[in-house]
């Protein structure tokens, strides 16, 4: 069975780090502990006298002050992993933490985990060619040579980085690797970094390169596994959950996370806010505890993205088209329906099509896979319909040689509706107003990836009102737009009082209205 030791890096709280070596410990698993030279002296000696008893415990023989961004991080680490090495010949795996991760499973479903495949799990993406790095610096990163710590020195930071660049004094890449990136949150094999170690004692000028790299902690294992490990025994993943704020901070998780964090396809969470009482004690009984399934969702980064967007909207860039040549033209007729259940807007535009004949194309702005006529590219991804959406209006009524056309959408693109009501055009918008049960907010949640097939019924019961409000608003931002030409068919009414605002919308008699507000099942799910 696997016995892992933990590699723990930490630099405050000495009594959490205390009880997370006990808990972790107790379930037959190591540790070794690296706590940062910064850090108070009395913390420090109070975390050896607690733990100088438990034969499980090892600390780095070497301390050294950490910087973030610096080598520092991985000279800790390299330290942390050679005092484990000693102290536990029988250590089988090596489990990169902090201070602020804490198991999300039990120590029997990580252990047979490790066992189930023979593997190393660390994220390793090609440094250049993958899109690991959203902002900043790339290249610069490996190419110059970085002494100082760029949050301690910004100003000197980069004045050194730009006399480099202007003395054109680049570095090379070590021939042999090929560099790589990923989180430094990672779980490798004792063979692994065995050889790692005996890699690195034959190759000083690889410690030299990324001695002064950046943020070498990102790139340092992940190159040197990727160099050393076949491809077909590494899971390049993190085996860590953890997500990143648009200001690229680390999500902190508090104690009503418990249900997501635990749905999770990952064996820890970072980072556990310290006043997360309650949370760290339900994880604690839960590492603990024995025979427990684990039904795994994977839905945490889109719920917290979606989560997260509520609430700014207004507050985006979006982009903006003012082109002249891009206008619809004066004489045309644009007819807008929007409804939140795709489903029953295709359904009334189909049955609109086959009584009036009049041209319709549905969620071109939603859906990918929408039929549309080969339109010289512009029509081929969503991001282009979006970005060049009159244009793309434009050609599609020259296509259907029409002035009059039907488009669906979604009710959260309000800006799109608002672009074509700028237009020179006449624009005109049908609400299909429709009723929710928690059961269609389920199944549309598991849709978009909010929640998956094994979402707990506790989590799901916390998220329905929150999806229910969100359609709610997109209704009310609709309306309090004051769109001129606004109806609403509304799923409650009768098809005598639906018959109005269908015939006004389309511009026909009621007659015509009443036979396509009559389609049977119109609103069905």
């Amino acid at each position: 069975m696997a016995r892992i030791a933990y590699i723990l890096l930490c630099h405050k709280d000495p009594d959490g780090v205390i009880a997370q070596a006990e808990r972790l410990t107790a379930a037959g698993d190591v540790m070794a502990i690296h706590f940062d030279a910064r850090a108070s002296l009395v913390d420090y000696g109070r975390l050896r006298d607690r733990l100088k008893d438990n034969p499980n415990v090892a600390f780095a023989t070497r301390r050294v002050k950490c910087g973030w961004g610096e080598w520092s991080l991985v000279q800790a680490t390299l330290n942390a992993v050679e005092a484990a090495l000693d102290a536990f010949p029988q250590a089988s795996h090596f489990y990169m933490l902090s201070g602020d991760c804490m198991a999300i499973k039990s120590a029997e479903y990580i252990h047979d985990f490790l066992d189930r495949d023979e593997a190393d799990y660390i994220e390793s993406v090609d440094f250049f060619s993958s899109d690991w790095i959203k902002t900043g610096m790339k290249e610069e990163r490996l190419i110059y040579r970085h002494f100082l710590n760029e949050r301690k020195h910004k100003r000197l930071f980069y004045w050194s980085l730009e006399v480099q660049r202007r003395l054109g004094l680049r570095r090379t890449i070590p021939a042999d690797l090929q560099i790589q990136i990923g989180s430094q949150w990672w779980c490798l094999r004792r063979r692994t970094v065995e050889e790692i170690l005996a890699f690195l004692r034959d190759r000083r000028d690889v410690i030299r390169f990324f001695r002064r790299s950046w943020i070498p902690d990102e790139t340092f294992f992940q190159t040197l596994v990727r160099h050393l490990v076949p491809e077909t025994e590494i899971r390049s993943r993190s085996p860590t959950f953890l997500m990143f704020t648009d200001y690229g901070m680390p999500v902190t998780f508090y104690n009503d996370h418990y249900d997501l964090l635990i749905g999770q396809d990952t064996l820890f969470a970072r980072k556990i806010s310290p006043d997360a009482l309650e949370l760290k004690a339900r994880l604690g009984r839960l590492y603990a505890s024995t025979g427990v399934a684990f039904p795994i969702s994977n839905e945490g980064r889109k719920l917290f993205q979606f989560l997260t967007g509520r609430g700014r909207i207004g507050r985006r860039f979006a982009p903006r088209f003012w082109e002249a040549e891009a206008s619809l033209g004066r004489e045309r007729e644009l007819m807008i329906v929007t409804c939140k259940k795709w489903h029953v807007a295709k359904r009334l535009v189909e049955r609109i099509r086959q009584v009036t004949n009049l041209p319709a194309v549905d969620y071109l702005f939603s859906e990918e896979d929408t039929p549309l006529p080969d339109l010289g590219g512009i029509e081929t991804t969503l991001e282009k319909r979006t970005r060049h959406r009159r244009a793309l209006v434009r050609m599609l009524f020259d296509y259907f040689e029409t002035d009059r056309l039907i488009l669906c959408m979604d009710t959260a693109n309000l800006d799109l509706m608002q672009d074509f009501y700028a237009d020179s055009s006449t624009t005109r918008l049908l609400e299909i107003d429709c009723a929710f049960s928690d059961d269609y907010l389920a199944g549309h949640a598991r849709r978009i990836g909010l929640a998956g097939d094994q979402t707990p019924r506790a989590a799901m019961t916390r998220l329905l009102p929150t999806i229910r409000y969100d359609i709610r608003s997109e209704a009310d931002r609709i309306r309090d737009a004051r769109f001129p030409g606004h109806y609403r068919l509304r799923e409650g009414a009768s098809v005598d009082e639906n018959v109005p605002p269908l015939a006004g919308f389309l511009d026909v008699p009621e007659n015509t209205a009443r036979e396509i507000a009559a389609t049977d099942r119109l609103f069905a799910d």
